[in-house]
């Protein structure tokens, strides 16, 4: 089953996945942590935000919402966009159902901040290496990138993944239910990705995941990290 249609059937049957309408969690920690740093320099109305794997647009609504700004949301699945739009009717917030490989259709130095936040561990290296670089294209000068992704570190579930489904990268498996390809981070892979061209003021870990039964790592959530990271 390829990305789009997986994420089709998620949005239509919430098979695999709980997709919620709420905002994350995450993103409200780290726009309360970048009013707190800069007041409303970057967080306002002349403000611009991409969220990359945008779903139902519930993180882009809570930009719009809390802070007025302007937003675009791409999603591989048609579905998604669907739900999008329909959230949004009032909003200035525009969406279209496209894969985030590849170059992106956003002019330079144009967007203040993107969101990639568990979208881009479906890309392979190459690709992944090319959106870094479509990011660095797009975000204004002192732009933000808010990046929430898999964290290998710490996680017994994600080392037995890695072990027994591996895929044709180090660090990248096959899900064994969802049958999709997905890459997990550590730490200093993460600081090692972005280096000088970047300025990671934060990175927040979730909890282990080493809880054990019957002697394997206990199934359920995996770990994750958030990380803050500024454009210079």
């Amino acid at each position: 089953m390829d990305h789009r249609e997986f994420w089709n059937q998620e949005y239509q049957t919430a098979e695999h996945l709980a997709l919620s309408t709420e905002s994350s969690e995450d993103l409200e920690k780290f726009t309360r942590w970048n009013e707190r740093e800069y007041k409303r320099l970057y967080l306002n109305p002349l403000a611009t935000c991409l969220d990359l794997g945008c779903g139902n647009g519930r993180n882009l609504i809570y930009m719009s919402q809390t802070y007025g700004m302007r937003g675009l949301g791409f999603d591989i699945s048609d579905v998604a966009i669907e739900h999008a739009q329909a959230a949004s009717e009032g909003l200035p917030i525009e969406y279209e159902a496209r894969s985030i490989a590849g170059e992106l259709p956003i002019e330079s130095d144009s967007t203040t901040f993107v969101l990639d936040m568990m979208t881009s561990h479906f890309l392979k290296k190459d690709e992944r290496e090319q959106l870094r670089s479509e990011i660095y294209r797009i975000l204004k000068p002192g732009g933000w990138l808010f990046f929430k992704s898999f964290l290998a570190d710490e996680d017994l579930h994600t080392k037995r993944l890695l072990r027994e489904h591996p895929a044709d990268e180090a660090g990248a498996y096959i899900h064994p239910k969802l049958g999709v390809y997905e890459y997990v981070w550590t730490e200093d892979a993460v600081h090692e990705f972005f280096g000088r061209d970047w300025e990671i003021h934060k990175f927040t870990k979730s909890h282990k995941h080493i809880l054990m039964r019957h002697g394997r790592p206990e199934a359920g959530k995996r770990r994750t990290f958030s990380a803050y990271i500024q454009k210079f």
